[in-house]
């Protein structure tokens, strides 16, 4: 009686319940379309599109300043009298507005890869289909997209508003073209940096501090040391000073390779052997970046 109790008990205790799953029978799109989606999410995101109001006053302001200085630039340059080119030069802009594109990637860099490794859901984006090198490859093409819109659209204001003045045709395009190939070197390098410095850490506050240190103290003090070399008269040192910044670096290689004037004290930049040297340094800071971001990701468990 007990052994048919207990049977009869197991019986009512164990059920299949329906809960309404249901296999997938649709075509999977696989890799490729996760790796794009991640893409657009993430320059999306850059800009805040996609996120809450606040999110989009930053990036949007800041894209403003940029578009809104070209443009005063283009009227000003316009209505000078006898003017027949740009008050300044393409290859120029970014360099002198360089503060507002740090300000840009240090506050888009953690929100882009912080956020993931501080609620833990990088485990989610590993699990499939999609893979490491996807994940750093998808936000490091998004991050550089985002800052080649911020820094290429006011040349592009600077360039229409050249030929709406009626300036040189064939030399605004070269200017153009010479700025274009510059803020893209410039946006990839930044991107690079910046990801890394994001990425070391979880909390987005450690995150900002760091990409502004890297890029604006950098700066500060490759200016300072630059401009003492200048004024003791060691003005040989100044373009090999220019190494151990990431702006300095695109100014020099835009000087020794771009025909752009530099920004160095004196105006002295590298010429086209030193030009090599800047433009290896550049392409070495690019891919060791990845290949740091792919080792930090290594350690992310699933």
């Amino acid at each position: 009686m007990s052994t048919e109790t207990g049977t009869v008990a197991g019986s009512e205790s164990s059920r299949i319940h329906n809960i309404g799953y249901r296999s997938y029978d649709g075509r999977r799109l696989g890799r490729g379309y996760a790796r794009r989606s991640l893409y657009s999410q993430s320059l999306r995101g850059a800009f805040g599109l996609g996120r809450s109001a606040k999110s989009k006053v930053l990036p949007m302001l800041l894209f403003g300043v940029m578009c809104v200085i070209a443009a005063i630039i283009v009227a000003v340059s316009i209505n000078v009298p006898a003017g027949t080119k740009l008050l300044m030069d393409y290859t120029s802009f970014a360099i002198y507005l360089q503060a507002v594109i740090g300000l840009f990637l240090a506050a888009q860099a953690p929100q882009s890869v912080s956020r993931d490794l501080r609620f833990r859901s990088v485990s989610l984006y590993f699990s499939r289909p999609i893979e490491r090198v996807d994940y750093v490859a998808a936000k490091l093409a998004a991050m550089a997209s985002a800052l080649f819109v911020l820094t290429g659209t006011p040349l592009v204001i600077l360039y229409a508003g050249a030929l709406l003045g009626k300036f040189d045709f064939a030399d605004q395009t070269e200017g153009f073209v010479q700025g274009m190939i510059s803020v893209a070197l410039l946006s990839v390098l930044f991107s690079a940096l910046g990801l890394v410095m994001a990425a070391l850490t979880p909390r987005r506050g450690f995150g900002v501090a760091a990409v502004i240190a890297v890029l604006t103290i950098t700066y500060g003090a490759v200016s300072t040391v630059q401009a003492i070399a200048w004024q003791t008269g060691s003005g040989g040192a100044i373009e090999w000073l220019g190494l151990f910044s990431p702006i300095t670096l695109i100014d020099g290689v835009q000087t020794a390779f771009l025909g752009a004037d530099s920004a160095f004290p004196g105006g002295e930049g590298p010429g086209a052997g030193a030009g090599v040297v800047y433009l290896i340094v550049v392409l070495a800071l690019v891919a060791g970046s990845y290949a740091v971001l792919m080792r930090r990701y290594r350690r992310v468990g699933l």
